[in-house]
């Protein structure tokens, strides 16, 4: 199956000169769905992981079913202030600024492998800051996986575990 056929382009969206790969549709389409579920958890199944971490918010529907089909847990990196109790956090910098994301300070064990998966990897900011938290707390990240690759953008050069990418956009 094609899963680029299931992904809709959104031109202009979130701001003009942007198009959006947009996986609503995608996760519409029970067959496609399924497919994208299979096809990430038959990557990563050989890296072995204990946990699978989703990164906020497109990130939690990706790895959620993909710790269930691999008989994983599942933990969320939010954004900073939306987790309960104790939380560990990490700044980055943006082209612009910066961002902080968090973890609940007790959601990965010291040792523990993890997998790191969002829907898209662009820049390979986001990702690198999430793989950098979760090495700050003693996890060992032994690889990541998304949907959608913009290698355009060369985001995965920022990633130093293998990368699993169900589709890649070269513009």
């Amino acid at each position: 199956m094609d899963l680029k056929q299931h992904i809709r382009s959104i031109p202009d969206f979130p701001k003009p000169g942007i198009l959006f790969y947009d996986i609503s549709t995608l996760l519409a389409h029970p067959e496609a769905w399924r497919t994208t579920v299979s096809r990430l958890a038959e990557a990563l199944s050989p890296h072995r992981p204990e946990l699978l971490v989703g990164i906020e918010s497109r990130g939690f529907l990706v790895a959620a079913p993909v710790a269930f089909a691999l008989g994983c847990g599942f933990v969320m990196i939010r954004k900073q202030g939306k987790l309960p109790g104790p939380t560990v956090r990490y700044t980055y910098d943006l082209e612009y600024g910066s961002d902080t994301i968090e973890m609940q300070a007790d959601a990965v064990a010291p040792g523990q492998r993890v997998v790191v998966l969002d829907d898209l990897l662009a820049t390979g900011g986001t990702m690198r800051a999430a793989i950098d938290l979760i090495r700050g707390r003693g996890g060992v990240v032994t690889a990541a996986g998304c949907i959608i690759e913009l290698s355009f953008l060369q985001g995965r050069s920022r990633i130093d575990v293998p990368l699993a990418a169900m589709v890649a956009y070269d513009r």
